[in-house]
């Protein structure tokens, strides 16, 4: 541009047009750097926190937030801000980190929990062979075995049962055991070898069953399925997980904002139903028809509420009521399996143990809803809250505390079917 400038043919008016044109060019690297600031400027103003009145109105709920709000941020801005301060950092993090919470718990209970022994009963063994006389029995059985005709299965026992005469009172000798089938052999092979054969040691043979089976079998563990306990753990992570999602990404647009409620809606549903799954199943699983009538009924309800969260025709006003209905139906609907198992099995501990957690639970999860609905405490102090301590954060929270408390309760009715069955 200056040579430009420079390449006229009159020296003066090559010289007027050099300073014009050296003019024109300082203004416009001075205009430039105006339009570089005013960009980074503007960026810098659309991507503040604004307060409550700037909001459009499908970002306006709470009135007693006053300010700290992001407005209609691009989507890269909106992931970033993950990592920043504003009024919905807590209420991400507080149920993302409560899903990765609920993720560890899935892989433990995967991996450990169906190796849970009783320990407690290992615990009174000593006692149990001290009343159970084990060396008298060894003493008898070894006196029958021998005119026993040579099978490999009798034979094994035989060898087990030298080596529980040189190893008592041993604990470490329990793990010798493989598979129990020492049990299995007294329960179902020595009777049935014997119903037909006229040997006098009989009766000896039937009383050393009784008292080995009366010793071994509450320290025998069989697994019962885990479906019902998984499937509790599946909806508290859908739930933490679209939760999260929905506070991290609602503010970029209108529509996104309703995807994303949605989404919420039906992870609160999936908590609810899923939730009852364990006590219900654990409770009834030796009484197929209760077992199945409550479980039905729960899914049902649950998929109903499902559909009316995610449906757009059931987002009018006049269907408020209709949704508020169902997710109470939902938690109403636990009572009644809850009180049937009390009369059921009163006199177990574990059913006490379990509803104790149960209720803790709806403690938690009804102080929830109550402050959620409340909107306690920033309504007492608008403003003062608006990054940490609002009740929607307290309520979250709450709700963690309660699915572990279920988790809780979950083992407890794992440990009670394991050992004891029907």
């Amino acid at each position: 541009m200056i040579e430009g400038c420079l390449s006229g043919e009159n020296s003066k008016a090559s010289s007027d047009s050099t300073e014009n044109c050296c003019l024109g060019g300082e203004d416009g690297n001075r205009v430039s750097l105006k339009e570089g600031k005013g960009k980074r400027l503007w960026k810098k103003v659309k991507y503040q926190l604004v307060e409550y009145h700037s909001l459009p109105g499908y970002l306006r709920d709470n009135e007693f937030i006053v300010g700290h709000y992001r407005s209609e941020w691009p989507l890269k801005q909106v992931f970033l801000s993950i990592f920043t301060i504003h009024n919905e950092t807590l209420n991400v993090w507080t149920h993302l980190i409560g899903f990765f919470i609920f993720l560890a718990l899935t892989i433990y209970t995967a991996m450990k929990v169906p190796k849970v022994v009783d320990l407690h009963s290992l615990q009174h063994l000593p006692d149990v062979l001290k009343r159970a006389d084990l060396h008298k029995m060894h003493s008898e059985l070894m006196t029958c075995l021998p005119s026993i005709p040579n099978m490999a299965d009798l034979q094994r026992l035989r060898d087990e049962l030298k080596t529980l005469k040189t190893s008592l009172p041993s604990m470490d000798l329990l793990p010798s055991f493989s598979g129990w089938h020492l049990l299995e052999l007294l329960t179902n092979c020595l009777p049935e070898r014997f119903s037909n054969a006229n040997h006098t040691d009989v009766c000896v043979l039937q009383s050393v069953k009784a008292d080995v089976a009366n010793m071994i079998a509450p320290l025998v563990v069989r697994p019962i399925t885990r479906w019902p306990f998984f499937a509790f753990l599946g909806g508290a992570m859908f739930c933490l997980l679209a939760s999260s999602t929905c506070h991290l990404l609602s503010c970029h647009s209108e529509r996104l904002s309703y995807i994303m409620l949605r989404l919420d809606y039906a992870g609160i549903a999936a908590l609810i139903s899923t939730s009852f799954y364990p006590p219900v199943y654990y409770s009834f699983m030796c009484n197929p028809f209760f077992c199945n009538l409550y479980l039905g009924f729960i899914t049902l309800l649950g998929i109903a509420t499902i559909i009316v969260s995610l449906l757009p025709v059931f987002q009018n006003p006049e269907y408020r009521s209709m949704r508020a209905g169902l997710f109470f139906g939902m938690g109403v609907s636990g009572v009644a399996p809850i009180l049937h198992k009390l009369i059921l099995f009163k006199h177990q501990p574990e059913a006490i143990h379990t509803t104790g957690y149960e209720i803790l639970m709806g403690a938690f999860y009804g102080l929830g809803a109550l402050v959620y609905a409340t909107r306690i405490p920033e309504r007492w102090k608008p403003g003062k809250f608006d990054i940490a301590g609002h009740s929607h954060q307290l309520f979250h929270v709450l709700v963690v505390l309660g699915a572990f408390t279920h988790y809780r309760a979950g083992l407890v009715y794992l440990k009670w079917r394991d050992l004891q069955g029907c």
